[in-house]
């Protein structure tokens, strides 16, 4: 029996990696690392990290001509063999992907023929992760013959909506024949947060009511009764919702043909256009919200447009997913790249709710960034604010050593 899982989440031309060591069901993180540009053989590298040397914390990174996603991680292996074990291959027990769109699959399994039919068929819900995903998981399945495989779905979550949040108002058939309904993503990250969340507050995660904003280049809001999705703000796809880096997000569906038909767009170009081209991209021309917020305290008039907009929509679905939970909250969980870093716009998006039981302590929100766990409410607060960064990779390890549990 090996001792290690190894996390993969794979990209158009990219792998990502984490090896966690595992020792009485306990993980810790070993190696975490980053094939980049495969496929480009004269500027594919790998760039890695040694999670458990304190005394040797800088990146490592080796070049290497990569052509596919199997020479990629073929690579990472033989790596892995000379930083960490000669005999990891055997040592890896099972391996856990992430996969972004699984359908109506709620919970993390280990990969068949059929689960890889889905993971195939769900590619015109997700086309950009997807099919990558599924690269990943057939690169894996050669490199390392015989070992699990775990498909762990970022939609899996959320399959516990009831029909009234994930229903769109459309003719049914399109509901029964073509499966076109909210999904949601970023439940990997919510899961991991709402455990994180039940060791903060001394409460079984049963007990649970929580809003999650996942605030990170991709956006979304979760309402969670009883430890469970009861809403969130993705749908279909990861279009729907918060304004993102480059996604315009909740867009009268009317603007889209108006535009297709004045502008002579295609389906492609009006999905490039909603996804890539959209969002803080398209009104102030960044998309990286940490450049939008240097800009706006600039004087940018575009920029300031832009982070108004952002936390309009985002004041909005906290405020919905209150009612929704019936007022009855434990906390509001700020996470991700912008959740965890950005106090102005935690500040910024629970200003003035104090008449709702909600107020941050101006101290405590500074204070906690760069990767600090913590509670940022005030004293007057009647309901927690709680800043906890994510890791999704520790969650995808988790949910695959629950899938081997289960074949043991």
């Amino acid at each position: 029996m090996g001792s290690s899982l190894l996390v993969v989440n794979s990209g158009s031309s990219s792998l990502k990696f984490k090896l966690f060591n595992r020792a009485a069901d306990k993980l810790s993180a070993v190696v975490t690392g980053l094939v980049e540009r495969i496929g480009d053989t004269e500027h594919s590298r790998l760039v890695a990290t040694n999670e458990k040397d304190a005394s040797n914390p800088g990146k490592q990174v080796f070049q290497e001509p990569l052509p596919d996603h199997t020479a990629a991680l073929d690579y990472v292996l033989d790596y892995l063999r000379q930083q960490y074990s000669n005999n990891i291959k055997d040592e890896v027990e099972a391996m856990g992907h992430r996969v972004v769109h699984g359908k109506n699959i709620s919970e993390p399994v280990l990969v068949d023929e059929e689960v890889m039919r889905i993971i195939k068929d769900a590619a015109e819900l997700a086309p950009l992760h997807n099919p990558a995903n599924l690269q990943g998981i057939v690169a894996a399945s050669a490199v390392f013959p015989g070992c699990p495989q775990v498909a762990v779905f970022d939609t899996a979550f959320h399959q516990s909506m009831p029909a009234s949040a994930y229903v769109y108002a459309l003719p049914y058939e399109y509901l029964e024949k073509l499966h076109v309904r909210k999904y949601g993503f970023h439940g990997t990250s919510v899961r991991y947060l709402v455990n994180q969340a039940s060791g903060m507050l001394g409460k079984d995660v049963s007990e649970l009511n929580l809003i999650v904003a996942h605030l990170g280049a991709g956006a979304s809001v979760t309402a969670i009764r009883g430890g469970k999705s009861v809403d969130t703000s993705m749908g279909l796809t990861p279009l729907e919702g918060l304004v993102m880096g480059t996604r315009s997000g909740d867009v009268d569906p009317a603007v889209l043909l108006y535009l297709m038909d004045k502008c002579g767009m295609s389906t492609r170009e009006a999905d490039t256009m909603l996804n890539k081209k959209s969002g803080f991209l398209g009104l102030c021309g960044k998309a990286d919200v940490r450049a939008v917020l240097e800009e706006a305290d600039a004087g940018n008039e575009r920029a300031k447009l832009a982070i108004e907009v952002y936390l309009h929509r985002l004041r909005r679905y906290i405020g919905a997913y209150l009612i929704h939970l019936q007022g009855d909250v434990d906390a509001i969980i700020f996470s991700a790249g912008m959740g965890e870093n950005s106090a102005v716009l935690r500040g910024r998006a629970l200003e003035g709710l104090q008449k709702f039981g909600i107020g941050v302590d101006a101290a405590r929100n500074e204070a906690t960034v760069r990767g600090k766990k913590g509670e940022i409410q005030s004293s007057e607060s009647e309901m927690k604010v709680l800043v906890i960064p994510t890791d999704e990779e520790l969650s995808i390890a988790q949910q695959t050593l629950e899938v081997l549990e289960k074949l043991e």
